[in-house]
C-alpha cells in the first residue's frame, strides 16, 4: 500500500451536507496538508536524515531528506494547482483500477483520460531521478532517489506521483474499491471479499436508508 496517494485521493471527501470537501482548496488548506503529511513525503523519498542540534538531541522541526526542507517550501497557487493536477491523475487512475465498477461518485465527471493521467503521473515521479540502495554499516537498507530535482516542489509532487505509481503496480490494486454509501466519496482497500463498505459507520449508515427506503417505498 502506498499511503501516501491514498491521503492526496482522501483530500476530496463528502462534507457532511450531501456535497464534496476539498481539502485542497485553498492555499492555506493545501500547506495544512503538506505539513501533516509530511512524515509520509520523506518515508517515499527515503527516510528523513536528523540533523542534531546543540546537545546531541534531534532537530525534529527539521526534516531533510536529499535537501528537501519543508521551511524552503513556499506553498502558494501554483503549487496548490500541481498538487491538485496530480491527485486528479492518482483519482482517475484508482478509478481505473476498480472499473467496471462505479468510480467515487465525486470523480463523475473530472477523470482524466487514461493516457494524460499516466503521462501526468509519469512526469511527476520522473523529478526523482533514479532509485539508488543505501545499506550503512549496522543499519537497515534504505532506497534513496538520486540524480533527480532538489526543488521543495518538484519533489513533494514527485514523492505524490511515486507513491501512486507503486501502489497502482501492486497487487494491493487488486483490493482498490470506491465506498458506494450514499455520503462517501472515498476509496478504500478491502480486507476481506464481503467487505463493501469503505468503514462500518457507512455500512450502518446504508443499512438504515435502505430501511427507511424500503418501509416508505409507494
Amino acid at each position: 500500500m502506498a499511503p501516501l496517494a491514498f491521503e492526496i485521493s482522501a483530500t476530496i471527501r463528502h462534507d457532511g451536507q450531501g456535497g464534496v470537501a476539498d481539502g485542497l482548496a485553498t492555499v492555506e488548506l493545501t500547506e495544512t496538508w503538506i505539513r501533516a503529511n509530511a512524515p509520509l513525503v520523506e518515508e517515499v523519498l527515503g527516510g528523513p536524515s536528523v540533523e542534531e542540534m546543540p546537545g546531541g538531541s534531534p532537530a525534529s522541526s527539521s526534516l531533510r531528506s536529499r535537501g528537501f526542507d519543508f521551511s524552503a517550501l513556499v506553498v502558494d497557487d501554483g503549487v496548490r494547482e500541481q498538487l491538485v493536477g496530480v491527485r486528479r491523475a492518482v483519482r482517475s487512475l484508482f478509478a481505473r483500477a476498480v472499473s467496471p465498477a462505479p468510480p467515487s461518485k465525486a470523480d463523475d465527471g473530472r477523470l482524466l483520460d487514461s493516457a494524460t493521467a499516466l503521462r501526468r503521473l509519469n512526469e511527476a515521479a520522473d523529478a526523482l531521478g533514479s532509485a539508488q540502495l543505501e545499506w550503512p554499516d549496522g543499519g537497515e537498507p534504505i532506497v534513496r532517489w538520486a540524480g533527480g530535482a532538489t526543488e521543495p516542489v518538484e519533489l513533494l509532487l514527485g514523492a505524490v506521483g511515486r507513491s501512486g505509481i507503486d501502489f497502482l503496480a501492486s497487487p494491493d490494486r487488486l483490493r482498490l474499491r470506491a465506498c458506494p454509501a450514499a455520503r462517501c466519496v472515498k476509496y478504500f482497500l478491502q480486507d476481506d471479499p464481503r467487505q463493501t463498505w469503505c468503514s462500518p459507520s457507512c455500512g450502518n449508515r446504508e443499512r438504515v436508508n435502505r430501511h427507511y427506503q424500503r418501509k416508505h417505498a409507494g
